[in-house]
């Protein structure tokens, strides 16, 4: 029996654990200290961390959980990102012995160069690549690239668990509602993510369905998504990436 749970970290970070009672693997801790007081409560051993890209809020505990438990520590290929055993690229897979699990590795550029994101048993670990009802700003890729990754996303199943880094989903749901205000299941969704954060419980995971059908940055293929784009850029026909370059600068532009 596998238990996966979002460990809160810094003031909106989630270090992604997942468990068999005995030991554990952890996905962008950034810090070390609330997972090694998770891992000391439940009596878990670290066997391995895997990491999505070199931001230091995902990275921050490599060193010190690296030196206690002289875990693996897997990463995309970038210098700044310390104490990685094992780099990684799109196209690998990660096979864990204890406890048992299997992940291939997406290459999912866009927020930065080297992000990759880690699918397995039904679930995304995506970092800052999607977020609930939103998506990363573009720190080092465009919008070409940040489209191609979010379209390998939506090539997986729907009942995928999207698993992402940071506890955002509130604020992305009232942007959304700024561009599609009469989405009845965004509207629902608000509702139910807001009871959740009332009881100080994690909006996520999410599942892949419903981020298609709430989330505008998976929705850049979508009619109205195309028509607000078009609408913004003042030009007919966008591309599919220039719709969700137009959704990114809408964004932008609404966090000021």
């Amino acid at each position: 029996m596998l238990t996966l749970i979002p460990l809160p970290a810094f003031e909106d970070n989630y270090i992604w654990v997942w468990h068999d009672d005995r030991h554990a693997v952890a996905v962008d801790p950034g810090d070390a200290a609330p997972l090694i007081a998770y891992l000391d409560a439940h009596q878990l051993a670290l066997t391995a961390v895997l990491i999505t890209h070199h931001h230091r809020d995902h990275t921050g505990g490599n060193a010190r959980l690296r030196q206690r438990y002289d875990c693996a520590i897997y990463a995309p290929d970038n210098p700044r990102i310390p104490d990685v055993t094992h780099v990684l690229s799109g196209g690998d897979v990660v096979d864990l012995v204890k406890p048992g699990l299997h992940f291939e590795v997406l290459a999912t550029p866009g927020h930065t160069l080297d992000h990759i994101s880690y699918v397995g048993h039904g679930c995304l670990f995506c970092g800052d690549t999607v977020f609930g009802c939103g998506c990363g700003k573009l720190f080092e890729g465009n919008s070409a690239m940040m489209a191609a990754s979010l379209d390998a996303i939506l090539a997986l199943p729907d009942a995928t668990r999207v698993c992402c880094a940071h506890e955002y989903t509130l604020s992305n749901i009232d942007f959304a509602k700024t561009i599609a205000g009469d989405n009845a299941t965004l509207l629902a969704r608000e509702r139910a993510d807001r009871a959740l954060r009332a009881q100080d419980r994690p909006t996520l995971p999410s599942t892949l369905a419903l981020e298609k059908a709430t989330n505008p940055f998976l929705r850049f293929h979508e009619p109205d998504m195309t028509a607000f784009a078009a609408a913004y850029l003042n030009r007919p026909h966008p591309r599919p990436d220039e719709v969700f370059r137009a959704i990114r600068a809408a964004k932008d532009a609404w966090d000021g």
